[in-house]
């Protein structure tokens, strides 16, 4: 079933039509703020897409930015009026940091996800025994099952009919790796069999023997759009990022994802080596 348009959807329509239109008006953001009457910080929220609009903000910049067309305002006066309200992940608040929290807006508008991870299965494709395995590892804590019940929620969103084109490269390095013990692992990688099979998901295999590559101690993920450029989330020894604006960054991680690619086994190889790892995940 489709889900609720999220708040998250409707500032980010708002942030590309209001920056588009500020640009064709020639103005800068400062300019922007100064001729509003607004704080300069209240101008770069809008158009990053941060914080709701409400109509009376949205028809003030219109009107600064000379955008009279009546069924262009009326759209937006109704992207505006649905900015307000909860997204998705705000019940798991308690367990996400700022830094995702951006990233989930811009994953719930993206048009597709492409991702790697170099040890372990990507958190969108994991199972719920899998995702309680990685969990139990270290000290106990009181939020696991919510850390858990958020990872699912997102999954279902990605995987959904009309949700997002997912291609993940998957490294035979994770899928050998017993997390959680050979019944997990082999309920693990049924499901993502289950998902090449079904076209809900493009996955195949890095295998061992295609060497060093770029991303060895990385993970990330590519959000694409069917109108603006990619934005780029990375995990790894620096810490954890959501790139947008920084061009270089960004093209650097789609080489290398094509690279992956081009290493990558085909689809029906990729379903040969996950039969072969669930029949040995049964010896073991």
């Amino acid at each position: 079933m489709p889900t609720a348009v999220d708040p998250s959807l409707n500032r980010r329509k708002l942030r590309l039509a209001l920056k588009a239109a500020r640009d064709k008006r020639g103005l800068t953001q400062r300019d922007a703020a100064e001729a509003l009457e607004w704080s300069l910080s209240k101008v770069i929220r809008i158009e990053a897409g941060t914080v709701s609009l409400s109509v009376t903000d949205l028809r003030a910049m219109l009107h600064e930015y000379g955008v009279e067309d009546a069924d262009v305002v009326a759209e937006l006066e109704e992207a505006a009026r649905g900015s307000k309200g909860q997204s998705w992940w705000t019940p798991y608040n308690d367990v996400i940091s700022p830094p995702f929290s951006q990233y989930l807006g811009y994953e719930s508008a993206a048009s597709d996800i492409r991702g790697y991870h170099p040890s372990l299965v990507p958190g969108h494709l994991q199972t719920a025994d899998y995702i309680d395995a990685l969990f139990a590892v270290g000290r106990p804590t009181p939020d696991a099952q919510q850390r858990v019940d958020l990872r699912l929620a997102r999954q279902e969103r990605v995987l959904q009919d009309d949700g997002p084109a997912v291609e993940m490269i998957l490294d035979e390095a994770a899928l050998r790796r017993q997390v959680g013990g050979p019944a997990v692992m082999r309920r693990q990688l049924a499901f993502l069999k289950e998902l090449v099979v079904q076209q809900k998901a493009n996955l195949r295999v890095l295998p061992l023997t295609a060497g060093a590559h770029d991303s060895l101690d990385s993970s990330f993920f590519l959000l694409g759009f069917r109108d603006d450029e990619d934005v780029l989330y990375v995990a790894g020894p620096g810490g954890v990022s959501t790139i947008r604006d920084d061009r270089e960054a960004v093209a650097r991680y789609q080489e290398c994802f094509e690279d992956l690619r081009n290493k990558a086994l085909s689809e029906e190889d990729t379903v040969t080596l996950l039969d072969g790892l669930v029949v040995g995940y049964h010896t073991d």
